[in-house]
């Protein structure tokens, strides 16, 4: 780790330190602690078509169908472009539209196209995944060192099997860095479902703004916020675990 690493991770801990004692003062000052406990306690939001669990499982098919089609487009583009070193400018400027156009506009876009249901949270959703991951395995194929790909070659493999037992278990680290990445945020950005009438975890932050129930907004905050820390802590043992040890810095 190098001292400007180091630094800024410690200057990320202080102002967390910080932001977390102003938030805790001010619970203290306004009763919020109270009311959460009240509303997580609520038995009412444990069970039924609106209860947590319910919303939980709509916002993971969300995450889920929309990684799994990222994925699915990102991942084979990256990868083989990076493998042959030609069009990876073009993909990652053509991707990176994804990030350009809002989600929010992209979703009442494709609602008015396709009306009702769920593909416009998956389209948005997937459109959110892709930049990242294509960026990533472009850049981690093209920095595979090129002695190891001759090596590869020297060895009487071909180009298929060059690319999947050598440049590709060298890439894996950038590669899943990519995919945490999108997934974290396709995570959070799921709550826009709740926009266009569907379900998942946004409901109690979006129903909960119109109906003034101010422990509702908090609750569905904390629990997406936990959940994205969820995601990025299963897929970094993921990762630790099918990203060579030698590789892991």
């Amino acid at each position: 780790m190098t001292p400007g690493s180091a630094s800024q991770r410690l200057l990320a801990v202080i102002v967390c330190v910080l932001l977390a004692g102003v938030i805790v003062t001010a619970a203290r000052y306004t009763g919020v602690p109270t009311l959460l406990l009240d509303w997580f306690t609520d038995p009412a939001h444990w069970h039924g078509p609106n209860g947590i669990p319910v919303r939980l499982i709509q916002h993971l098919g969300y995450v889920f169908w929309s990684m799994l089609a990222g994925m699915a487009i990102a991942l084979p583009l990256g990868i083989g472009l990076g493998h042959v070193g030609r069009g990876g400018l073009l993909a990652i400027n053509v991707s990176n539209i994804g990030r350009a156009i809002p989600s929010f506009g992209l979703i009442i876009l494709v609602f008015m196209l396709a009306g009702f249901g769920d593909v416009p949270i998956l389209v948005a959703l997937t459109a959110l995944a892709i930049p990242p991951m294509v960026t990533n395995s472009y850049i981690g194929m093209r920095a595979v060192d090129p002695a190891i790909r001759q090596a590869a070659r020297a060895m009487g493999m071909t180009g298929w099997q060059a690319l999947w037992k050598a440049e590709l278990p060298v890439a894996l680290p950038l590669i899943m860095a990519g995919v945490r990445t999108s997934a974290v945020q396709v995570v959070s950005t799921a709550t826009l479902a709740a926009y266009v009438g569907l379900g998942g975890l946004g409901r109690y932050l979006i129903d909960g703004l119109a109906t003034r129930q101010m422990a509702a907004v908090l609750g569905g905050a904390i629990i997406v916020a936990l959940l994205a820390i969820l995601t990025e802590a299963v897929l970094a043992w993921l990762q630790k675990h099918i990203v060579s040890a030698g590789l892991i810095k």
